[in-house]
């Protein structure tokens, strides 16, 4: 496995929790090499037609575990007998740098699962991948949409250098927010359909919460970065 320390393509998070336990996980950004131990039977809820998303395109035949709900299979068990109101110390560790925060287990799991969500494999979140690349553990709303708006224009130029249409007026990026919060309310159900604990679930809603922040200052943009960029709006 590689070293979270040195590696940028891995996210390591660590959970300090008040009953002394310390929980782990790992979010790879280029795909693993598959191992050759045999894989535990995957849990119903997990099933890409349990609690399916209403706007999933992808189908059983092909795809028979929700690759989101796969992906939460490990975080989900750290996570499964803390109440998400409880204090954590988390110390994420990427490119060669360690960020510490004293938190609730509803906001780390929030700041955990949005990296995980970018890389599952989830079609309507895997364009958020390039955020995931340059993650920052607890964004707040401002930091979210600053990074979201940032990462969209710059692929936009990016697809103009190549030749490709680009959307200067952000209509794919409303898109994609409006697809995501539709998926992380379609696994917040199926989250609560399966566990009897709220962590996890509430990460989640947290995420939602970020997501509807920032598909509302997409449509209703109120100034909120204006302050930053001062000097550019002279």
């Amino acid at each position: 496995m590689s070293d979270s320390s040195t590696d940028d393509s891995v996210i390591e998070y660590r959970f300090f929790f008040n009953n002394k336990r310390v929980g782990e996980h790992k979010v790879y950004l280029r795909p693993i090499e598959p191992t050759d131990r045999k894989e535990a039977v995957p849990a119903e809820w997990t099933r890409l037609d349990f609690h399916k998303c209403r706007h999933c395109p992808l189908s059983s035949d092909s795809s028979p575990q929700c690759p989101f709900a796969a992906a939460l299979v490990e975080p989900v068990n750290m996570l499964a007998d803390i109440a998400s109101f409880e204090a954590v110390d988390v110390v994420v560790t990427w490119r060669g740098r360690e960020i510490r925060q004293s938190t609730t287990v509803q906001r780390a799991a929030g700041s955990l699962l949005g990296a995980i969500s970018a890389t599952s494999g989830c079609p309507h979140t895997a364009r958020f991948k390039a955020m995931a690349w340059f993650h920052w553990p607890f964004s707040t709303s401002h930091e979210t949409i600053y990074r979201s708006l940032g990462t969209y224009l710059l692929a936009q130029y990016l697809r103009g250098q190549r030749g490709l249409e680009a959307d200067w007026e952000l209509n794919g990026l409303r898109e994609l927010y409006r697809h995501l919060r539709l998926v992380n309310l379609g696994m917040a159900e199926r989250l609560r359909a399966a566990a009897d604990v709220d962590s996890s679930v509430n990460g989640i809603i947290l995420l939602d919460l970020l997501a509807a922040d920032t598909l509302y200052s997409l449509d209703q943009y109120e100034g909120e970065l204006d302050t930053y960029f001062e000097e550019h709006l002279r």
